[in-house]
Order: C-alpha cells, then sequence, then structure tokens
C-alpha cells in the first residue's frame, strides 16, 4: 500500500531518554532512609517487602536464587530453560523452604525395623539430621537423631532403630503457632516436634533450623499460606507449561517474550490467563500503544526492549526503546487501569533503579546485578586471579540451544543457525545475594529520602526530574582521583 507521506518526515523524531540523561531533583525532606517504606505490588495481586525481582535467565535464577529473593522481600523468577517436571520440582522446593510445618509427604521418616546404617545413610542423603520413627500407619513412635546413632557406642550399625530412638516424643497440634513450637524445643531442648492429629498420626514437622530462618527473615515476602512467593517465566504459547507453574503454586507468571506487541503473542497471553489462577505479568513492551493492548487482562505489565548489559537487540534490529521513556509511556497507560508496572533491564546502580521507580515503575527487574552472586546458577570461573561467574543474554546462542530459541529468528528450519541477540560474558563475583540486595536497596531508601517521600506511591507523585549534559554524567562519577579502595555499591569498571 502506497503512502503519500514523505520520508523526510521520519527525520523529525523524538527524543528518548535513558538513566544517565537524567537525576533526581532534591526536595526539601523529613525523611530518614531507614524510615523510607519500600514495599510495593509486583502485580495486582502480589506484594512485596522490597520493589525488586531477580530476571529470568538461566544463569540468574533458580530456585536458590529465588529463595533468597523471597526471604529478602522481593521475587525470584525461574527461567524456561528447564523441562516442565524441573520447573515444577523447583517451584515446589521454594515454596517448602519457609514453611512453618513441613507436610507429611515432605517429612523424612524412618521405620523401627531399619538398621542404624539404614537410617544413618538415608539421613545423609535427605540432608536432614533427624526423623520422626512412624509406624505403617504412621504413628508416631519416636524420633531418631544423628546423636542417637554416632558415634555408635550402644548400638551397632546392624541394630534397630527402635534400640536407638528417644521415644518419649514431644508433640504437638496442627493449630500450633511459631512462638509456641520455639517454646517447645527451648523447653525440652530439642531440634524437632512432629505435628500430629487427634490419633497421634505424622501430619508434618516442625524444625528449629526453620523457625530460626523464618525469625531472620522477618521482612520476607509470603503468600496467603505463609510460604515464600515465586514466579516464573513461560512463553507466549506454552499453556501446558502455564498451568503446571499454577498448579505448582506459582504466584505470578511472567510471559516470556522479547516483543510483546505482537498480536498472537497478546492473544496467547489472554489464553493464558484465562486458564490459570496465578497473576499474569505481560512483556517486554517499550511503548503506550503496546501497554494499551495489554492493560485491560494483564496483571502486570514488564518494560523492556533492548537495555540488559548483555542484550544485543538494538544493535542487531534497529529497534529499541531508551527506558526512562519507555517506562514513562507504559506507567502513563497503566496506572488509568491500577496496573503495576516492571522496569526490567539496564539498571548498574541503585540510583538506576530508584530513577525508574521515579519513572513509574512499581519495581525493577535485574540481570546482570545479581548473576555473580553466590546463588546464581552460573558457573564460576577464574581469569587472571580474579572469580567470576557465567552470565549470558537468552538472546545469546548459548541459552537459545538450551531452549531458549523461539524468542528469536532461526535462519533455518531445523533451528541450527540461531540470529542471535544477546551474547555470552563473565561477570565478578559478588558474594552472597543478600549483601548486593542490601546496598542496592539502601540506596534506594537513600533516594527517597533526597526527595523527602516515605513510601513509593508518595516517591512516584513528589519526584522530578532534571536532564543532564554529558559533562553532568561526568561529575556524577568520582573524577580526578585513582580509587585505592572500592566501594560495595559502586565499581568503576562499571
Amino acid at each position: 500500500m502506497e503512502s503519500d507521506r514523505p520520508f523526510s518526515e521520519k527525520l523529525e523524531v523524538p527524543e528518548a531518554l535513558t538513566f544517565d540523561d537524567v537525576l533526581l531533583r532534591p526536595k526539601e525532606s523529613r525523611i530518614e532512609p531507614d524510615d523510607a517504606d519500600v514495599s510495593t505490588r509486583v502485580s495486582k495481586n502480589v506484594e512485596l517487602n522490597i520493589p525488586i525481582l531477580s530476571a529470568a535467565m538461566d544463569t540468574v535464577t533458580e530456585s536458590d536464587t529465588a529463595i533468597g529473593m523471597a526471604r529478602e522481600g522481593g521475587l525470584g523468577v525461574l527461567h524456561r530453560n528447564m523441562d516442565i517436571e524441573t520447573m515444577v520440582a523447583e517451584i515446589e522446593r521454594i515454596k517448602r523452604a519457609d514453611e512453618l510445618v513441613i507436610d507429611r509427604e515432605n517429612v523424612v521418616t524412618a521405620s523401627p525395623e531399619q538398621t542404624i546404617a539404614e537410617v544413618d545413610t538415608m539421613m545423609g542423603q535427605e540432608g536432614v539430621s533427624g526423623a520422626p520413627v512412624v509406624d505403617d500407619d504412621d504413628t508416631v513412635l519416636g524420633i531418631i537423631s544423628g546423636t542417637d546413632i554416632r558415634p555408635y557406642l550402644e548400638v551397632g550399625e546392624t541394630d534397630e532403630v527402635r534400640e536407638a530412638m528417644t521415644d518419649e516424643v514431644i508433640t504437638a497440634g496442627v493449630d500450633i503457632e511459631a512462638r509456641e513450637a520455639l517454646e517447645l524445643m527451648y523447653e525440652y531442648k530439642i531440634e524437632r516436634v512432629p505435628i500430629v492429629d487427634d490419633d497421634d498420626t505424622l501430619v508434618g514437622l516442625v524444625t528449629m533450623q526453620g523457625l530460626l530462618q523464618r525469625r531472620e527473615n522477618q521482612d520476607a515476602a509470603h503468600d496467603g499460606d505463609g510460604q515464600l512467593v515465586c514466579g516464573a517465566a513461560v512463553g507466549p504459547f506454552e499453556t501446558d507449561r502455564a498451568t503446571a507453574a499454577d498448579e505448582a503454586g506459582a504466584d505470578v507468571l511472567f510471559i516470556d517474550c522479547a516483543h510483546a506487541h505482537n498480536l498472537n503473542v497478546i492473544e496467547s497471553a489472554r489464553e493464558i490467563k484465562d486458564a490459570v489462577e496465578a497473576d499474569v505479568v505481560v512483556g517486554n513492551v517499550g511503548t503506550s500503544e503496546a501497554a494499551a493492548e495489554v492493560v485491560d487482562f494483564a496483571d502486570g505489565i514488564k518494560v523492556g526492549i533492548g537495555p540488559g548489559s548483555i542484550c544485543t537487540t538494538r544493535v542487531v534490529t534497529g529497534a529499541g526503546m531508551p527506558q526512562i521513556t519507555a517506562v514513562a509511556e507504559v506507567a502513563d497507560v497503566a496506572a488509568q487501569e491500577d496496573v503495576p508496572v516492571i522496569a526490567d533491564g539496564g539498571i548498574r546502580y541503585s540510583g538506576d533503579a530508584i530513577k525508574a521507580i521515579a519513572a513509574g515503575a512499581d519495581a525493577v527487574m535485574l540481570g546482570s546485578y545479581f548473576a555473580g552472586t553466590e546463588e546464581a546458577p552460573g558457573r564460576v570461573i577464574t581469569m587472571n586471579g580474579k572469580k567470576y561467574k557465567q552470565y549470558r543474554g537468552m538472546g545469546s546462542v548459548g541459552a537459545m540451544k538450551s531452549g531458549g530459541g523461539d524468542r528469536y529468528l532461526k535462519d533455518d528450519e531445523d533451528g541450527e543457525e540461531f540470529v542471535p541477540e544477546g551474547v555470552e560474558a563473565a561477570t565478578p563475583y559478588k558474594g552472597t545475594l543478600a549483601s548486593e540486595l542490601h546496598q542496592l536497596v539502601g540506596g534506594m531508601r537513600s533516594g527517597m529520602g533526597y526527595v523527602g517521600a516515605a513510601t513509593i506511591p508518595e516517591f512516584k507523585e513528589r519526584s522530578e526530574f532534571v536532564r543532564v549534559s554529558s559533562a553532568g554524567q561526568t561529575e556524577g562519577h568520582p573524577h580526578d582521583v585513582m580509587i585505592t579502595d572500592e566501594a560495595p555499591n559502586y565499581s568503576p569498571d562499571e
């Protein structure tokens, strides 16, 4: 179809901005950073205590990262370069991680007829230091622990468990509260309490380790059942994966697509939304027009076309949108339907994260920031005496060959030749996820203090941007010095 529009009009282009182009304008404040409340919504029905998500990348988020994120108040989003059965197992592991009462089906038990050697091997394989002893009807008969069977001073390896177990068992009912369970363990100097019904049948187990973990992470993000929240990525046409993740207990499903402003993707996303009970976040988008197409059914919208540190979409395809402008455009549309917005990609510092919130996002998603942490699944490598972890974009050749090739173009029908939109790299090893989140969230709270906002909604209302020149960008970083001791939240290499 021919058009009368002159090509020269295409050169009359609007300006788009990203993180380094702007700064927050400081304002009068009585807000101390420690007093800033960073709780938020990541979707219509899922709330977090910190506005942070870890990206659905195979070198960033599997169950260890997701557990760590939720314990700190955020959300980990499992990648989809794993088969459905593995994904379900990962979700179930996350959901079990901080349970007050471990369900019966997940409690490791022993039989009174087992030998000491058999139980010792079983507990080692299952990673537990003790187990309730039950009969064939699941009636609790005793408790066997490592202290009962090592170093076999009174019983031999071939003796039966009944000869070594503690048969005076302290049990509790199904309605026990965390504080009551802790007091019971301290009183009787025990590390686990079997939960039984009125017939003394085992229905669960409370452990000291689990109670202390919950006490240590009082800001953890839990669902309505007291389990850690969990997100999972699904392909735009993977209804089977979506329903399996939903049934396994995932709280939020993320449509994992490089360009969600595709009518086929949108139609399928609607079908997935109708098929599951979990919230559905649609992405990625970068314009107000795209947001308008999904805002009527999506529980959240994810923003980011090509801003990631290992993404080459913009240079390979020539398409994209600088992230501050993209977030602002989408947020204008999403706010009309009260749909949360997630800014995905391009964040190098805590200042970038809080700028994304100021532009209209409710939360931010990061990949490279967490790829170097201990919990991330990427392998550790050593170069020039320094430790690094593997990090790759989901549009890289390696990730595509591992199962993510449907996101991007293949050059032939067999999928042998990919047209990648990402690279494979290494990122410095950083230590624990908790320490990285401490620095990230701390910087964001400080940014709220400079604007004088006590909550994220208030911050979005009060914050204003100023444009920054290239000289201003240089001025904003340490300059005219040689850094001798790096700060934990700033690296000159970045």
